[in-house]
């Protein structure tokens, strides 16, 4: 049950009504004994109980809106709906905390639907670029080194980065010849007149730790290209190497609609305690301009 001013003293003063007159009201509601003061031309009252549905500090005050459990108890007679109105009005901060609720599953499952680059800005919180590329499958690699966003020049340009060996290798699986000039120059040249099906090809036909290197050099220049994987791919690596409290905190810098959106998604008992921690004057002024239906409720009770 919500404490209001346990001493009485805010609301007698605010209703001019004695201690012992008070005392005769001790079973009856706000609203009641407003009425009740307002027949007697308590012309205080009146203006207290205007003020009541219009004053952000007078509810605080009255309702004692600082204390969790008293938001709580206001949350719980709210709709889902009604909930929802206080997420934008919350820290940042707050609404971070609130994806602890979740299981480590339903959060991967969640952030696999979120927009490509917050994924991948959530993944770097938790690992490395180098450690990215080492932890994904290789049919993750070959979708990204033959993928269209990524130009041709921009690969021949990075295989310069990977032993010669490695590249000889790619020739030779397509053309059937056994390389014998390891010039990486004219090797380069000679990829570069591959048509694209073969090039295609030489690329899928790399060695793993060869694909890891040119993917990586690419990626590492380009890191937009980290969007190139699948979001379910990025989901297992951090269910292979994290624990539920890493992705939550991780999970921080995911942009404030996109959480607030994943929150909706709580059971409202559990939305009700994370929206505790919003500020009670905040709290207190959606109850005023968008939520006065719950206010009178209460007030009634």
């Amino acid at each position: 049950m919500i404490v209001i001013d346990s001493d009485l003293t805010t609301l007698m003063q605010k209703l001019n009504i004695s201690q012992a007159q008070m005392q005769q009201y001790a079973s009856m509601t706000i609203e009641e004994i407003v009425e009740a003061e307002a027949e007697n031309g308590n012309s205080q009252a009146v203006d207290f109980a205007a003020e009541l549905f219009t004053n952000v500090e007078k509810l605080v005050k009255i309702f004692k809106l600082s204390d969790p459990n008293n938001k709580l108890e206001i949350l719980n007679e709210m709709t889902a709906q009604q909930l929802y109105l206080f997420l934008p009005e919350m820290e940042e901060s707050d609404l971070s905390q609130g994806l602890k609720y979740f299981t480590q599953d339903k959060l991967l499952a969640m952030l696999e639907k979120i927009p490509p680059e917050q994924i991948v800005n959530t993944v770097f919180e938790m690992f490395s670029k180098e450690e990215v590329i080492s932890y994904l499958p290789e049919e993750q690699l070959n979708k990204f080194l033959t993928s269209t966003d990524i130009e041709k020049n921009k690969v021949l340009e990075h295989m310069k980065e990977i032993p010669p060996e490695y590249i000889a290798q790619m020739i030779e699986n397509v053309t059937g010849e056994e390389v014998k000039d390891m010039d990486q120059k004219k090797m380069l040249a000679q990829v570069d007149d591959f048509n694209p099906l073969e090039f295609k090809n030489a690329l899928l036909g790399l060695q793993p730790i060869a694909k890891q290197q040119l993917t990586l050099g690419l990626a590492k220049e380009h890191t937009e290209l980290f969007q190139l994987f699948d979001p379910h791919a990025y989901a297992n690596m951090i269910n292979t190497y994290k624990q539920q409290p890493e992705l939550v905190k991780a999970m921080a810098v995911i942009e404030e609609d996109q959480k607030i959106k994943m929150l909706k998604e709580l059971p409202n008992d559990l939305l009700a305690i994370v929206i505790t921690q919003i500020d009670a004057r905040d709290f207190a002024d959606i109850l005023i301009n968008k939520c006065p239906d719950i206010l009178a409720q209460i007030v009634a009770k």
